[in-house]
């Protein structure tokens, strides 16, 4: 009955259904003395669930103001403690070399693991705890752009959600018409690359010549964690709308000789760096080979969600590319009605995507990652910059990301490893011979 009401209590708190409030002197000693609690660990398994549990409650009760200060108590004040540190430190340089060197170095360890670990550790055991877990560190994620005094918390915090959420314990689900309808649900609400507009339009993302899958955690059996959707064709597409089109006929999938991934998004804000996307492409191309033998092309249909924010950054790469039109005219899209605009700029813009592919670099110089964060990812999963698709894009979203312009990223299997070897010694990066003379690039 206990566990049932806490459960119950935990949701009702989750959905925001109940008034929060702020922390006081008073209420912050009474926290402290909660957060004592459950670092010190007494008791046994159940205790533990019991005294991690009101402390949720706590937490999910208190207004933003409130959580940030829990948070900040526990940042603060439950990492390892100095002086044990130091003594478990100079018995460990004592002993090296003899005999009690490996219990000296197990015994620095346990002086080092912070009582921050041993808190958040406990919430992982009570009912929906893994879900509050990932919750609190976006709530965390939040705080820390203007308090970096949180960023050791998020740190370990980080640390513990990479392991909970290893891809050895994830479920790969393919998801249908036929789901449960609060699942379906979510994915209208998650999808974060091209907005699902109606369930009319969710139906036809699920169609026979679609696939859509999900990464699953067995402790968040109702919460996707990160969905890839598939368009089954026989061409490499070049324009998204054509893809979500309602109205178009379906495709036979028994023709496919090509896979499209058109949309992957990662759903938890929460489990931001905990890196499981690479995981599922190569679980989904399995899978897909196995259901369709004939494939054989796989590819994206990508934005570049960072194009225009490099443009700003770089004004003067619009006057270099030969385009006429300024920044702002250019993210409306009114130019595209225009059909002399749009001849007087296609072979320009294009050249100035593949520029942008090729040489943008994070932190504005000649090295480093990729400015564009899906260039990054799939250059870092060993694909290759395939083909820069002219007005690919053209919503609002589209234009004012990347003035229409969408990507095709191709993954060779043949070239993979060599592609990502490559990309992640040197940078180099995997173009197609069109892109590169786009791009003006010597090969």
């Amino acid at each position: 009955m206990v566990a049932g009401n806490l459960v119950n209590k935990l949701r009702s708190l989750m959905g925001g259904s109940e008034e929060r409030v702020g922390l006081n002197a008073k209420g912050v000693e009474k926290l402290r003395a909660q957060l004592r609690e459950c670092a010190a660990g007494q008791g046994g398994e159940v205790s533990a669930r019991v005294r991690a549990g009101k402390l949720a409650e706590t937490y999910l009760g208190l207004n933003d103001e409130g959580r940030h200060q829990f948070l900040k108590l526990i940042a603060l004040e439950f990492g390892p403690d100095p002086k044990k540190v130091d003594k478990a430190h100079a018995a460990y340089q004592k002993a090296v070399g003899t005999a009690d060197q490996w219990k000296a170095e197990a015994a620095l360890r346990g002086a080092m693991r912070s009582q921050r670990i041993r808190i958040l550790t406990q919430f992982n055991a009570i009912p929906q705890g893994v879900k509050f877990l990932v919750d609190l560190r976006a709530d965390l994620l939040r705080y820390l752009e203007n308090d970096k005094e949180l960023a050791v918390l998020d740190r370990e915090l980080e640390s513990r959600l990479s392991a909970w959420f290893d891809v050895g314990f994830l479920e790969l689900q393919r998801l249908t018409w036929n789901s449960p309808a609060a699942l379906l649900e979510k994915l209208i609400e998650y999808e974060a690359v091209h907005e699902i507009r109606s369930w009319t339009d969710l139906k036809n993302r699920l169609d026979s010549d679609r696939r859509l899958y999900a990464f699953f955690h067995p402790r968040m059996p109702a919460e996707p964690l990160i969905f890839v959707e598939v368009a089954l064709t026989d061409h490499i597409s070049g324009n998204v709308q054509e893809l979500l089109d309602e109205n178009a006929p379906v495709f036979d999938n028994r023709k496919a000789d090509t896979a499209i991934f058109y949309s992957i998004s990662n759903t938890q804000v929460g489990l931001r760096g905990v890196s499981f996307g690479n995981f599922l492409l190569k679980r989904v191309i399995d899978d897909l080979k196995r259901d369709f033998p004939k494939l054989e092309n796989f590819a994206t249909l990508s934005p570049m969600p960072g194009m225009a924010a490099w443009v700003r950054k770089n004004p003067g790469v619009l006057a270099e590319a030969e385009i006429a039109l300024a920044l702002d005219q250019l993210s409306t899209g009114e130019w595209a009605k225009d059909k002399k605009q749009v001849r007087s700029v296609q072979d320009a813009l294009l050249r100035l995507g593949a520029r942008y592919l090729a040489t943008a670099k994070q932190g504005g110089g000649e090295e480093g990652p990729p400015f564009d964060p899906v260039s990054r990812f799939h250059l870092g999963n060993g694909a290759r910059v395939e083909r820069l698709n002219f007005l690919a894009d053209s919503s609002a979203k589209g234009f004012r990301q990347s003035f229409g312009l969408m990507v095709n990223y191709r993954y060779e299997f043949d070239d993979i490893e060599t592609n990502l070897e490559a990309f992640a010694s040197t940078g180099k990066i995997a173009m197609s011979a069109t892109v590169r003379r786009q791009a003006r690039l010597s090969k």
